[in-house]
Formats: structure tokens, sequence, C-alpha cells
């Protein structure tokens, strides 16, 4: 099978080409597992994180993609919950432990035995795929295989990371950073929270159209004051300089909740400017975002196709692969990328 692997840790701003298209042998799918053909996967920042080394993969070479959609092609023994030709998608959770304290109440993105797909095993940059059949799921017939795919990661963690932020209908909430889960989680506001107001964060003045497109009340840069304080923002950006600009715009007792697996090492120092009584002071909070769990996927998708949320979509070939890191690398975002598999 054709497959894009991550052979060595490097920098993707001077490789221009982390991946490499190979053939592989078509996996075989064990005991309680189902084997996928994939039709689509979404490109995402943690990719980025992966080849550049901030959440290296254990071992090399492996296959990066964590947001892919396909058909169920082959069943292992044991394997009964789907059936050969049914569609369904595959997110950054591939296995946890189940019998762990955080398994147990739900938390099962803080096992300590959470592996991810596409980092820890096999994903979805390929022409087939291999899960436990207990962490795929189906998917609603209103998207297609190509709007499917950023749910899956993009969406899911979205939806977390709104539920993290304790947002009240009415209250106002900021957005920094505008790619493919904060325009997500920004048409989730606005079907759950109709009366509250979203103010978005962005480095460019083409994210900050497409946000006012798209209903927020306010659109500026990542430096800027917004013109009424919040009651919690989510950050979705891969930098520090966003995370300390947004907590000065924040209400008293209000939340910054992060959302990312990682933050690049570019503008570290910008934490030196951190101002204990401008930032944090008055009991604001800082809230991470780790992972996500099989529930909030499958929560998320019934939202999507309830509301209904149609995410903004570039779609690539297969074997452009690189040029849409590098694109994601570089800035150049509309909603979210996905690969046309096959």
């Amino acid at each position: 099978m054709k497959a894009a692997i991550l052979e060595k840790i490097t920098d993707i701003t001077k490789t221009r080409q982390p991946l490499k298209m190979v053939e592989l042998p078509e996996p075989v799918a064990g005991d309680g597992e189902i084997l996928v053909k994939i039709s689509a996967c979404g490109v995402c920042h943690t990719e980025l994180d992966e080849i550049e080394g901030r959440t290296p993969p254990p071992q090399l070479p492996v296959i990066l993609g964590h947001q892919a959609v396909g058909t169920v092609s082959g069943r292992g023994r044991l394997a009964r919950k789907f059936a050969i030709g049914e569609r369904v998608g595959i997110g950054w959770i591939n296995t946890a432990c189940g019998h762990c304290p955080a398994c147990l109440s739900g938390n099962e993105n803080l096992c300590p035995d959470f592996k991810a797909t596409g980092r820890d095993v096999h994903g979805g940059y390929a022409r087939y795929l291999k899960i436990n059949e207990n962490f795929a799921f189906p998917l609603p017939d209103i998207f297609s295989d190509v709007q499917a795919a950023p749910l899956l990661c993009a969406g899911a963690i979205g939806y977390r990371s709104l539920r993290l932020a304790n947002l009240i209908d009415g209250q106002r909430l900021g957005l920094t950073g505008f790619g493919a889960s904060a325009h997500l989680v920004l048409k989730m506001v606005r079907y759950r929270y109709p009366r509250t107001g979203i103010f978005v964060f962005a480095r460019n003045k083409a994210e900050q159209k497409f946000a006012r497109e798209l209903g927020a009340v306010w659109a500026g840069d990542a430096v800027d004051e917004s013109p009424r304080k919040l009651h919690a923002i989510i950050d979705t950006t891969p930098v520090w300089k966003p995370v300390v600009e947004a907590l000065k715009n924040l209400e008293p007792a209000g939340r910054l909740v992060i959302n990312a697996i990682r933050k690049e090492e570019t503008d570290k120092d910008y934490l030196l400017r951190l101002d204990y009584s401008r930032h944090l002071w008055m009991e604001k909070e800082i809230k991470s975002v780790a992972n996500v769990t099989r529930s909030d996927i499958s929560e998320f998708l019934a939202l999507a196709a309830q509301i209904p949320i149609m995410p903004e979509v570039e779609e690539y070939a297969f074997e452009d692969v690189n040029r849409a890191l590098i694109e994601l690398k570089e800035g150049k975002i509309r909603g979210a990328k996905v690969l046309k598999i096959s």
C-alpha cells in the first residue's frame, strides 16, 4: 500500500519534504481489530509537533495522521461492531488501558498508557489502517468523507475545550488563532450559546475577515485589547505570545483554556513578559486540554450532525501531503486541511 512515513525528526522549514512516500505491506487486523481503507485524512498541527520533535513518536519510521475516514475492509477474529463496507472515523485516541483510575472515571485521555494514532502507532496517511474496533466511530451520513475528517480531532478537541471553558450563555468568549479547531468552536458556540459574543484574535487580516464572516462580533490581532473583557478564552495557537496577551483580556475569575498538545519554542521568551498583577491577578485561571476521550468524539459528531456544523475545508491530493504541512507551518490556513487518500 502507499503510505507517507516520517523517517526522522527534522526542521520542516529546512527540509520542505518531511514525509516520504513509500510502498508498505497492507496491515492485517488482529483480534478485535478492523482494517479500514482510508479515503480522507485531516492535517493537524500536531503532525508538525511530531515531525519537529515536540511530541516525538516513540519509534521511527511511523505513519502520521489521526483524523482518518474510511470504510471497513476487513475484520479480525472477535471484531463484530462494524460491518464490512461500513464507514468509520478514527481520531487521536488510539487506545487506553481501560482499568486505571483515569479510565474508570471517564477521563481516559489522562490514562498513563494513552496511545495516539499516528504517533504511537501507524496512522491515516496511508491507504489502510488497522485499529481496535472500540476506538473507531460511526459517522453521520450528513458529512462527506472530507467534511468528517476534521471533526474527529479539530472538532472534538474544540468540543472538549469549550466544555472546560465553563461558559454560560450571554458571557463573552475569546478565540486566539483561527484555524481548523477555532472555526468549528465558533460555529458550535453560535448554536449552543446564541447570546454569547465571540471575539477572535488572529495573526493575519484574512483570518480576521474569515472570523467576522462566520459571526464573530470583533476580530483583531493577538496583541490587541478586546473592546470588552472576556469571561473565557480558548487558545488554539502553537505559540506562547497569544497566551500571555490573552490573559490581559480576561474578566476577573475568567478562564483561559489552552487547546494544544505542545507549544513551539520559538517565542518562549515571551513568557518573561508575564506580569502577575496584569495577567493573573483577580483569580484568573489557566486550564490545559490533554488529548480527547472517545465520548468527546462521539458526542461532538452527534452535535455536529444536529446543528449541522459543516467545516470549511481545503483539499489536497495525497501526494501533496508535504505541501499541506508546509502551508500549515507557514500559517496559510482557512478552515481545515484534508488529504484525499483514495
